[in-house]
């Protein structure tokens, strides 16, 4: 019964316009039936994983939100700060646990999230204070809901389930239909990924086949059983391997019907094309980003679509496990003392040198405007230290007479820029 329990308490997915409709056996649904596309191919995290497409797409979401910094700032409600001081900082910025960079946390937190609607990590707190984070597979752990109170089951390597309760469990949602649980975007995309790799499949097993056709041999001669079938194991040793490319005799007014339709009638390629942006628009990537051309695509068109993937891809995935990290790592004293983490996605927005210079030249008041950035602050953004004294104030429009009387304005580090 424990097991029986265990199945109908796994991740449930709602149906689609039916929040009261859930599969009361998940895991047996997954390992069957539920796990093969129309296409024929069977589809899940793992066949995913090997699907090029959408192991492109969950690699390019996973890696673009662990390459950037990943920082534990206070806001005092004047000025921002990181608290590089604090062991949070650096559990999140550099090493979450023994044997794992913050990088590779992230990655894989990235893949979980795409691929499965969930990430999960044990918090470890040793007097009150977040050591480490041991991240789990999501398919060793059963979510369990009690009313509007979650609680975890994982199972160990070793047979054994442990219980932990919400207080001690780092789960990042993804997408959600009822509130508590990610939407699993394998299952959500399956039909486009079946397909994907169904198409595959059939490519490859014609040209193991030396792209011979397979078809049917006719006759108007009543054949025996005995006679069909060393007709046909004559004929299949022709195209066995090392030999497809041998000469084949028809006899006895035998005739050759080929009952596969050609790749170009079939628009193989331009299934296999469609089926990249199929798989691209489930995950809410631009094709562009997996390698995909449109042969229409510029250069200038490019870079804004890379703008469009890290504000439309990127920074809602980055927005989602920023605040689940503030609601589920930091205590209510310290989010009241101003402390939140954040992505630092500026690095990605940058563009190229002269659009940098051009936009910082505005920023800092070129023009007679007014300046809305200093110049240290430039400096940050280009990951260079602040040189302090006036490049840490704000720069007077040059038609504005100076404070004290006077003239020349700033002059010293500000000048620079000019």
């Amino acid at each position: 019964m424990k097991i029986l329990d265990r199945l109908r308490n796994a991740y449930r997915m709602p149906s689609i316009g039916n929040s009261d409709a859930y599969d009361p056996f998940p895991i047996l649904t997954a390992l069957f039936a539920s796990a093969n596309s129309k296409a024929g191919a069977t589809v899940n995290w793992r066949t995913a994983l090997e699907a090029v497409t959408s192991f492109a797409c969950a690699r390019l979401i996973a890696q673009g939100i662990a390459q950037v910094p990943f920082k534990l700032m206070q806001y005092d409600g004047i000025n921002r700060r990181p608290l590089v001081k604090d062991p949070l900082y650096y559990l999140m910025h550099d090493a979450p646990n023994a044997w794992m960079t913050s990088f590779e946390l992230r990655e894989t937190m990235g893949l979980h999230l795409v691929f499965c609607g969930g990430f999960f990590a044990f918090i470890n707190r040793v007097g009150g204070r977040i050591i480490e984070l041991l991240p789990y597979e999501p398919q060793m752990v059963t979510v369990i809901r009690d009313g509007w109170q979650l609680e975890y089951e994982v199972q160990l390597e070793n047979g054994n389930a442990q219980r932990i309760p919400a207080a001690s469990m780092w789960h990042v949602r993804g997408p959600s239909w009822n509130t508590w649980m990610g939407l699993d975007g394998v299952r959500l995309a399956r039909e486009a990924i079946g397909l994907a790799i169904a198409t595959e499949e059939h490519g490859s097993l014609q040209f193991k086949n030396g792209s011979v056709t397979s078809g049917i041999l006719s006759t108007e001669a009543m054949l025996d059983p005995k006679k069909s079938k060393e007709l046909r194991e004559s004929w299949e040793a022709r195209t066995a391997n090392g030999k497809r490319f041998s000469t084949g005799i028809l006899w006895g007014g035998l005739k050759w019907q080929p009952t596969t339709t050609p790749n170009d009638e079939a628009q193989y390629i331009e299934t296999r094309k469609f089926q990249v942006e199929e798989v691209c628009r489930a995950f809410g990537v631009d094709p562009v980003m997996v390698g995909y051309s449109d042969k229409a695509s510029t250069y200038a068109s490019v870079e804004q679509k890379y703008i469009g993937h890290v504000v439309n891809t990127l920074q809602p995935w980055g927005t989602r496990i920023e605040q689940s990290a503030n609601r589920q790592l930091l205590t209510e004293s310290q989010r009241a003392a101003g402390n939140y983490f954040t992505f630092v996605f500026n690095g990605l927005m940058r563009g190229a040198a002269k659009e940098r210079a051009e936009y910082y030249a505005k920023a800092l008041g070129s023009g007679g405007a007014p300046a809305w950035m200093t110049q240290d602050e430039v400096r940050e953004l280009e990951d260079m230290n602040p040189m302090g004294g006036n490049a840490a104030t704000l720069r007077e429009p040059s038609n504005v007479a100076p404070t004290g009387g006077e003239s020349g304005g700033q002059s010293g580090a500000n000048d620079e820029i000019r």
